[in-house]
């Protein structure tokens, strides 16, 4: 009775000490995803600068060549942005409800060809400035992050293959590509490596659900876009991260952003 209380503890240990480790490679994962989003809200930003300048001089089309640039960076970032900074992505990328950020401004320049967008093209690059000062000391949790990843995977599929948010500028299809770009990444930079260790077979279905979207949205045009593939390309990624999950020791993310 001893001998098998003994053997218990050990086992216990054994999977306390081996799921902490697991902890580690993934904290330090996460860490390596860090330079990326720095470098995609840096871009986000830089973009914002030039429209305020392109603004400025009443530059119709250099304006609107601004503001798609500042969006590819914010929408390859938008792993992170829900749910660690919430209150930013507000301000930043509010839809449908939109009274500031991207989607006022683009109102303006794509719909109603106007460049009378000051105040809210300097309130755009505020808030940017302010959320790439916080990425330096921002804490990365690997659950946050498999979180934003599963997000934005479904997001792909169900809110934008039918036109989005970017309606207006008719930036749909990039829009995918920049989040398919951050999704693959986070997945690759954080996750792939110790999901191999754990389930090879589960990690190969991750990755061949991201290639198969990747074929959809290289698509020459919206309506060159098979939907269904699309949503159930989308579906089948979801389901397959949130099943490693599990085996990476976080909990089982769902669709909706969770602050941090």
């Amino acid at each position: 009775m001893i001998g098998k209380s003994v053997a218990l503890s050990l086992l216990l240990v054994t999977l306390v000490c081996a799921r902490n480790a697991q902890a580690g490679v993934l904290d330090d994962a996460a860490e390596r995803y860090r330079p990326y989003a720095i470098e995609g809200i840096g871009s986000a930003l830089s973009g914002a600068r030039d429209l305020r300048a392109r603004v400025a001089a009443k530059d119709l089309s250099g304006a609107r060549k601004a503001w798609l640039s500042a969006r590819a960076g914010w929408e390859r970032s938008e792993v992170f942005t829900a749910g660690f900074v919430p209150e930013l992505d507000a301000l930043i990328d509010a839809w449908p409800n939109a009274d500031s950020g991207f989607h006022t401004i683009e109102a303006k320049l794509f719909g109603a060809g106007q460049t009378d967008v000051e105040a809210d093209t300097d309130a755009l690059v505020r808030n940017l400035d302010e959320l790439h000062g916080k990425l330096r000391n921002m804490a990365l949790p690997p659950q946050g992050l498999l979180d934003g990843t599963v997000r934005l995977a479904y997001e792909i599929g169900e809110s934008k293959a039918d036109g989005g948010e970017a309606r207006i500028s008719g930036t749909s299809l990039e829009d995918m590509r920049n989040n398919l770009a951050g999704v693959e990444f986070a997945y690759r930079t954080v996750f792939e490596g110790a999901l191999k260790a754990a389930d090879a077979g589960l990690a190969e279905s991750v990755t061949r659900r991201i290639e198969q979207l990747k074929t959809i949205v290289a698509a020459r045009d919206l309506p060159h876009v098979d939907v269904r593939a699309l949503r159930r390309s989308s579906e089948e990624l979801v389901v397959a991260l949130q099943a490693a999950s599990v085996k990476l020791g976080l909990r089982r993310p769902t669709l909706e952003a969770q602050s941090r």
